[in-house]
């Protein structure tokens, strides 16, 4: 988790979506103070498990879905692209691909 607020810094947002693997007081308390919700679950050994939006960490789901699929094509997985551009409109091109199937 070294790098998560390296991530989140500077970037406005009104949800995290994250796995249990998440789940730490300090990022609780940084997200509190943005206002943004932590859609967390909490780990099982929390003595007081704080809640989270069920319905809304399903999203999570489809999201995770979509990027298994876009690895499904070995150039996006392996980053044969040279440049940011080209990586770009090949990630276009398969996000086109699966929505036409």
């Amino acid at each position: 988790m070294i790098g998560v607020e390296a991530l989140i810094e500077g970037v406005y947002f009104d949800a995290l979506l994250a796995d249990k693997a998440f789940d730490a007081d300090w990022l609780r308390v940084e997200l509190d103070e943005r206002g943004a919700s932590a859609v967390i679950p909490p780990k099982a050994n929390r003595k007081q498990q704080p809640a989270y939006d069920k319905e809304m960490y399903k999203w999570r789901h489809l999201v995770e879905n979509y990027f298994a699929k876009i690895k499904e094509f070995r150039g996006i997985a392996t980053r044969y692209d040279k440049t940011d551009t080209s990586y770009a409109a090949n990630l276009n091109l398969v996000a086109a691909i699966i929505a036409a199937r």
